[in-house]
């Protein structure tokens, strides 16, 4: 018993040695003057997940030090959410090259333009707001008259898009999220500064909401008129190619992230990639797959910077942005 209890002794107390050139684990210190700067500098030896951010930081300041192509996905939650006016501030800066989104990413921004969505909660009274005509989005409420202001706009503009098609038919999806940023008067839009700023933005599912519910009714009256993709695949894929250093920053999954990473297939892969997302690997969704996945894909490059960071990108995205963007 007592050579057993040994043996566990020497197992537990085993002596190690150090690791070399690896920095220790601290987190900041609040007792000095809040320093912005070195708060997000000490996420990179905090540990999990705030040491992820702090790499993707790092990526972030990498493509733009090689001027890469920064290719920027993003569902449409994200812009439901108060994110909307972040990456309205990226497309205005001209930080971001290539805007990729689904449609709830298009047509909430127009419809923010022309009335708030507002702050309620997660545990809300769903049949209460139903007879009340709000709509929920996790603990976002979005009334029903943001969809009456925005169908009043769309049955204008899809005239314009009938006019237009009879010189360019049919009318490309980017065009026309181009040509809709044209109505939009908000500076805090995305599309609105996209369209200032020659800013491409793909959304191939572009008819999956209330765009598509109007065009419904519109091509019931209107049969002639088309709405293309085709046209915009070999635009996204032709600027990829075309890009001497590419980078991909993608806030969720889906349709938009896929999108991203499948353009620089054409291209042997990207040089950066930053996920943020909440989705698991475990099942096999591209939602949780990680960057070395896509390098199976050649999406990314064998060698490609990459990080993933694992969280709610209403928290994580901002301080992303402060890190890698706004510093100047």
């Amino acid at each position: 018993m007592a050579q057993d209890i040994k043996k566990t002794w020497d197992i537990i107390f085993k002596e190690s040695s150090d690791p070399k050139d690896l920095p220790e684990v601290k987190g900041y210190d609040f007792t000095a003057k809040l320093d912005f700067n070195r708060f997000l500098e000490s996420y990179a030896s905090t540990g999990f997940q705030a040491t992820h951010l702090a790499q993707g930081i790092q990526i972030l300041k990498k493509m733009r030090e090689d001027n890469a192509t920064i290719f920027l996905g993003y569902t449409s939650n994200m812009v439901s959410s108060g994110l909307r006016e972040v990456i309205a501030y990226l497309v205005k800066e001209k930080l971001i090259d290539v805007l990729v989104t689904t449609a709830g990413g298009v047509e909430e921004d127009i419809i923010k333009s022309l009335k708030p969505f507002f702050i309620g909660s997660f545990d809300s009274d769903d049949y209460k707001l139903a007879d009340l005509g709000i709509n929920r989005i996790g603990n976002i409420y979005v009334p029903n008259n943001c969809y009456i202001e925005f169908e009043k706009l769309m049955n204008r503009f899809l005239d314009k898009m009938l006019e237009l098609q009879k010189e360019t038919s049919p009318v490309p999806a980017s065009r026309f999220i181009y040509e809709l940023g044209k109505e939009v008067k908000d500076e805090n839009s995305i599309y609105y500064w996209a369209t200032k700023n020659n800013i491409p933005v793909f959304c191939p599912p572009l008819t999956d909401g209330s765009i598509g519910d109007m065009m419904y009714f519109f091509k019931k009256k209107h049969p002639e008129f088309k709405l293309d993709i085709s046209d915009d695949l070999v635009r996204i894929n032709d600027i990829a190619i075309n890009s001497d250093k590419s980078g991909v920053l993608v806030l969720g999954g889906s349709l938009p992230k896929h999108h991203v990473i499948n353009a620089n297939i054409f291209r042997d892969g990207a040089d950066y990639a930053v996920y943020i997302s909440t989705g698991i690997e475990g099942d096999g969704s591209l939602s949780g797959a990680k960057p070395k996945e896509a390098i199976t894909w050649n999406k990314l490059k064998a060698d490609a910077k990459e990080v993933q960071i694992e969280g709610d990108a209403t928290i994580i995205f901002p301080l992303l942005v402060a890190g890698g963007f706004a510093d100047g």
